[in-house]
């Protein structure tokens, strides 16, 4: 599972990535591409939990509640993340094709129309979000209190959803591409500006007016909208493998319509997974609001573990889909083991912290005696499945990456909805075990895609997907 050590060192190879270069990941050894790929990849999907994880760090000095508002309001905000990352896999899949194709003005037209999909799904989701947003928070159990605290904080998450999507997306096409060192300088700007006004908005600190979690909702969409701008200014400038120009911002249908069929079962699939937990968040919500908040501490905190696998995942996503653009399948499937052995690596670590530090860990978060309590069960019960989620992570992207969007959503869908839901119930209400019980399922149910995720990949069908 190991190769080599390249010519001028790993350090060589760190430097080079976080750099960015134009390397050509269709040829040479694949443990320099992942690795040329997945560091920018990791960065930057560490800089998307930190936004995650910052705010809810600032907004738990507010009680209860206030978290409990973040919370519910980031449950809803999984539709729109499902819209955004149901978009970024046919991006994703259509330009690392072109990218492995050697046709980067085919892949700067999916990149258009990818860019004209999360525009329009944009401002419709803005407007049902900025309209019902009250009421989605009481269908989520929202307490009385939450619903007035966090009217106005929903309704700016909802509504300024564009940035959301445009961050999400046009990431996807720099990873497509191969220059996830773009991506990731996104991702860097954006949170630094995040982190900064966070705290500011929040708590009222200096100058600044005492805001509270409407603070988190201005201080986060200015960020992300920041980070907007400079993609726009990198896809326009000229140097990056994909250049959009003003003769190619126009519709097209034929390229239009493998966007529609790849981003539509895309977001299917996506919606199929996210939605679980909306209701796997009503579940814990029938045990009052202090379990709401612990639960949504630790998984704010298992997120930011996760989201850096996925960023092993795409870089392998994105060899995957260049492989198959080069005619070289063979090279694909060799890059997806050693991928997810990497992320074994890293989430087999990731989840022993987890589990032997989770009190401490917790602590940083909340002191609360009824809260923190069910933040440390949780982290812990869904940590001894990391081993598990790591490969399931990276198989699950490479389907993606080669354009077989069905494959992933039938496991899905039987893994999530058929599987995982019903389980969480029935260990959380009839079993008795509370919270625990919806922890205990969400690794089952993980782990479960992992295995029939393996046995699938195994079969190849993936390799003759055409895009």
């Amino acid at each position: 599972m190991t190769e080599p050590t390249p010519p001028g060192g790993w350090w060589a190879t760190v430097r080079e990535a976080l750099r960015g270069s134009h390397h050509d990941y269709t040829a040479g050894p694949l443990g320099r591409a992942i690795v040329l790929l997945a560091i920018p990849m990791v960065a930057e999907m560490i800089m998307e939990s930190v936004f995650a994880v910052a705010d809810v760090f600032w907004v738990a000095h507010l009680g209860a509640d206030a978290v409990a508002t973040v919370g519910l309001t980031e449950s809803l905000l999984t539709l729109i993340y499902t819209a955004a990352m149901g978009l970024s896999i046919g991006v994703t899949a259509v330009v690392a094709r072109r990218i492995g194709e050697k046709n980067p003005e085919g892949a700067a037209e999916a990149a258009v129309q990818g860019i004209a999909l999360g525009l329009i799904v944009a401002v419709v989701i803005g407007a049902v979000g900025v309209t019902f947003a009250p009421r989605l928070l009481a269908v989520m159990g929202a307490s009385p209190a939450v619903q007035t605290m966090g009217a106005t904080y929903a309704r700016l998450m909802l509504g300024g959803n564009v940035v959301i999507v445009m961050l999400f997306l046009i990431n996807a096409i720099f990873r497509g591409a191969g220059d996830a060192a773009i991506a990731m300088r996104v991702l860097w700007l954006a949170n630094w500006i995040n982190i900064a006004l966070g705290p500011c908005l929040i708590l009222g600190v200096g100058p600044f007016p005492r805001l509270g979690v409407t603070g988190a909702a201005i201080a986060t969409t200015i960020g992300r909208g920041t980070g907007v701008l400079y993609q726009l200014y990198r896809l326009w400038r000229g140097d990056a493998r994909v250049v959009i120009r003003r003769a190619q911002l126009r519709l097209r249908p034929a390229v239009m319509r493998t966007m529609l069929r790849l981003s539509g079962t895309g977001t299917f699939q996506v919606l199929i997974g996210t939605a679980s937990w909306i209701f796997l968040v009503r579940i814990i919500s029938s045990f009052g609001t202090e379990a709401i908040a612990g639960y949504q501490i630790a998984i704010r905190i298992i997120v930011f573990a996760l989201l850096p696998s996925w960023g092993l995942s795409n870089a392998a996503a994105t060899l995957v889909g260049q492989g198959l653009g080069a005619g070289n399948p063979e090279r694909a499937e060799r890059a997806v083991w050693l991928a997810g052995f990497y992320n074994m690596l890293f989430l087999g670590t990731a989840g022993a912290l987890f589990v032997a530090f989770a009190g401490p860990i917790v602590s940083a978060f909340t002191r609360d005696p009824a809260v923190a309590p069910i933040a440390v069960l949780t982290l812990r019960t869904i940590s001894y499945g990391f081993l598990f989620y790591a490969y399931g992570m990276v198989l699950t992207q490479s389907f993606n990456g080669a354009g077989d969007t069905w494959t992933p959503t039938w496991i899905n869908l039987g893994c999530f909805w058929l599987w995982e839901i019903p389980l969480a119930y029935l260990l959380a209400r009839h079993a008795g075990l509370g919270p625990r019980g919806v922890a205990l399922a969400v690794t089952i149910a993980f782990s479960t895609v992992a295995v029939v995720s393996a046995v699938t990949f195994r079969r190849g069908r993936w390799k003759v997907q055409r895009v």
